[in-house]
């Protein structure tokens, strides 16, 4: 079956290209022009993937994706953000609400159709053989797609989990963040690999008592990251 793709953008134009090029990829496109029109879709449909404008009228990108993280039957739909602003901080707020991935206008169409690919994939547990990684009061179950801390669960954005399976599965490893972003997510780019200390620092704050002083993730100064085997 045809995975199924929201695109929601007020430019009728940009929906239409990007309609086209991810249903010449064997996908079923869903189209929104507002974040009104989008909701309904989100709730009737729930679509595999959504690709979400942050300028919209009616609610804001940053608005439904905040709606959806906090809706328990729709917070695993996965969303690649598409904006037009520069900003670092504006990437950041929308990786901070849950976003897995975005795109800064104008974009080749063809590279939505590739981090598309690459969030579905992830989406449907691309991490193979499924198995269990555990450190310390961290249990990472790969076929689940789940993590607890001593037992509980915390929810874990898909981008999030992806970077947190790469790092448990290579324990003391220093990865560059080229090399950690090429390991999680299958692919990388500059924008991501600058956005990635924000992943981590959300990660901290989901799996450590004091985030300041991270117990897991270590950062390797001029390097990148590493994951503390045996962390206490």
């Amino acid at each position: 079956m045809a995975q199924r793709i929201l695109v929601v953008d007020d430019d009728q134009q940009i929906v239409r290209l990007v309609r086209s090029y991810l249903e010449q990829a064997g996908m079923t496109v869903l189209m929104a022009y507002d974040g009104e029109t989008a909701k309904h879709v989100i709730k009737k449909e729930r679509p595999d993937l959504v690709i979400l404008d942050l300028m919209l009228p009616g609610h804001s990108g940053w608005e439904i994706t905040r709606w959806l993280r906090a809706d328990s039957h729709l917070s695993d739909i996965p969303v690649l953000m598409l904006t037009a602003k520069v900003e670092d901080e504006d990437k950041i707020t929308g990786l901070e609400l849950g976003a897995d991935d975005y795109l800064t206008k104008p974009f080749n169409p063809l590279e939505v159709v590739a981090r598309s690919k690459a969030i579905l994939r992830r989406a449907r547990g691309g991490m193979q053989p499924p198995h269990v990684l555990e450190n310390g009061d961290l249990r990472l179950d790969l076929d689940q797609h789940t993590l607890t801390h001593n037992s509980r669960m915390v929810e874990l954005t898909r981008t999030e989990f992806a970077i947190l399976s790469a790092l448990m599965a290579n324990p003391n490893y220093a990865f560059t963040r080229e090399e950690l972003v090429e390991k999680a997510l299958g692919y990388s780019y500059e924008g991501l690999e600058r956005t990635l200390d924000t992943h981590i620092k959300n990660l901290r704050k989901k799996i450590d008592d004091d985030p300041a002083q991270p117990r897991y993730i270590e950062t390797v100064f001029g390097v990148g990251y590493r994951f503390r085997e045996g962390a206490a």
